[in-house]
């Protein structure tokens, strides 16, 4: 009988969040509150302004505009949930933690594969120019966007049934704010090692080769940009570039620090890396895109300017 007891499966996990201190809650409700809307608002003004736009259709916006809606969605799995938790019970549904978990690793990694798409753009529209139109062609841009996304779901899935598999026994508290594999797989009564060889192997295949060809990709147009003979030139390189680097630092630098490490290392103090990556990098992104491009910067006045003209009194 006691046996029975203890590989009985659990129906809902404790998340224990940020902080378990009551007078925490609601300011830390408001914070990710402001950060949400932000986060929610940024994207959408650039998804708008790249839409209504005519100069901004070209292929490097059009991943820009698919990377604006991922992280919405990125955004919109985990910080919801994290706001019911601060004003009620911390607590999610077994069937609730395995959704979330899936689709935080689908869109997460959705995000990183079109960050490597977008490298590629800059790497052919700065070391093959002339070919840049036939080789960056629409059908291949979707094309490169439709594999981004249905490759990563389909690494979620295996990484979501495999999970479904283990056996959770009484203790059913996730020191996290997120249904994350490597907290969930610690819970687990039932051997592990299936689970924990696939995350050796297949893991960083998907994690790592994106980021691989993103550093290839600057490798090359870092030659080619030191070929170019005036300084004139060579800033202007780099400036269609900055953006684009500055993201992917932020991205991998925080996602590598989590999941680049042994599962039995996995402690609380991966929070702010965590935070980094899923909540902070889709915040940040539309700042760190519209300040530095000149372009994007024009849409968004043009767009903000349209809808002032629009709510004008005649």
């Amino acid at each position: 009988m006691e046996k029975v007891n203890q590989t009985s499966s659990v129906s809902e996990f404790i998340l224990l969040g940020l902080s378990s201190r009551p007078e925490d809650q609601v300011p830390l409700f408001i914070l990710f509150l402001i950060i949400y809307v932000v986060t929610v608002t940024g994207n959408l003004l650039i998804i708008l302004a790249i839409c209504s736009d005519p100069q901004l259709q070209t292929p490097m916006y059009f991943f820009l505009r698919f990377l604006s809606f991922t992280d919405i969605c990125f955004t919109t799995t985990i910080i919801p949930t994290m706001l019911a938790n601060f004003l009620s019970e911390k607590t999610i549904s077994y069937a609730g933690c395995l959704t979330q978990m899936y689709f935080i690793y689908a869109l997460g990694n959705t995000d990183s594969f079109l960050l490597a798409v977008m490298a590629f753009d800059r790497y052919v529209a700065i070391c093959d120019p002339f070919y840049y139109v036939t080789t960056m062609s629409h059908r291949r841009c979707v094309l490169l966007v439709s594999f981004s996304c249905s490759f990563t779901h389909l690494h979620s899935l295996l990484h979501t049934l495999l999970l479904n598999h283990l056996t959770f026994c009484d203790s059913n508290v996730i020191h996290h704010f997120l249904c994350d594999l490597s907290p969930l797989m610690k819970l687990s009564c039932s051997s592990t090692f299936v689970n924990e060889i696939v995350i050796i192997t297949e893991g960083p295949v998907v994690l790592v080769t994106p980021f691989l060809f993103i550093t290839f990709s600057y490798i090359r147009i870092l030659i080619a940009v030191l070929k170019i003979p005036s300084a004139a030139g060579k800033r202007k390189a780099f400036s269609t570039c900055g953006s684009h680097l500055t993201v992917v630092t932020l991205f991998y630098g925080s996602i590598f620090y989590v999941y680049l490490q042994p599962l039995s290392t996995y402690t609380v103090k991966d929070y702010i890396a965590t935070i980094v990556y899923t909540v902070l990098s889709s915040m940040l992104n539309p700042f760190i895109y519209s300040l530095r491009n000149k372009d994007l910067k024009q849409g968004l006045r043009k767009l903000i300017g349209k809808r002032k003209f629009e709510v004008a009194p005649s």
